[in-house]
């Protein structure tokens, strides 16, 4: 005969429940950052700018990594996922410009 589960624990139940609001949080927080995202590159595409702006990519990781930083967060890691968003961005950017083209 198996054994019983086991009794739920009620603190990692409880760490558990934040972490999925903070997940669900950022899920909100991503879609707002892309909506608008999508806005600069519709406008972007309708002014003939290109979709990318390396410069500014690059001061916002730099701020990004400060903040990290400062937060006590693995700067890299930081890095690493700002990088994913902005490549995604850009790849948005581009898609808009090819629509207006």
């Amino acid at each position: 005969m198996a054994d019983p589960a086991p009794e739920p624990d009620p603190i990692l139940a409880a760490y558990r429940a934040s972490i999925d609001n903070i997940d669900a949080a950022l899920i909100h927080i991503l879609a707002e950052r892309f909506r608008i995202t999508k806005a600069v590159g519709d406008h972007k595409a309708k002014t003939k700018l290109p979709a990318s702006d390396p410069g500014r990519e690059e001061r916002q990781i730099a701020r990004l990594r400060k903040l990290a930083e400062d937060a006590h967060l693995d700067p890299e890691f930081s890095e690493k996922f700002l990088r994913f968003i902005i490549q995604e961005v850009i790849r948005h950017h581009e898609l808009a410009k090819a629509d207006k083209g």
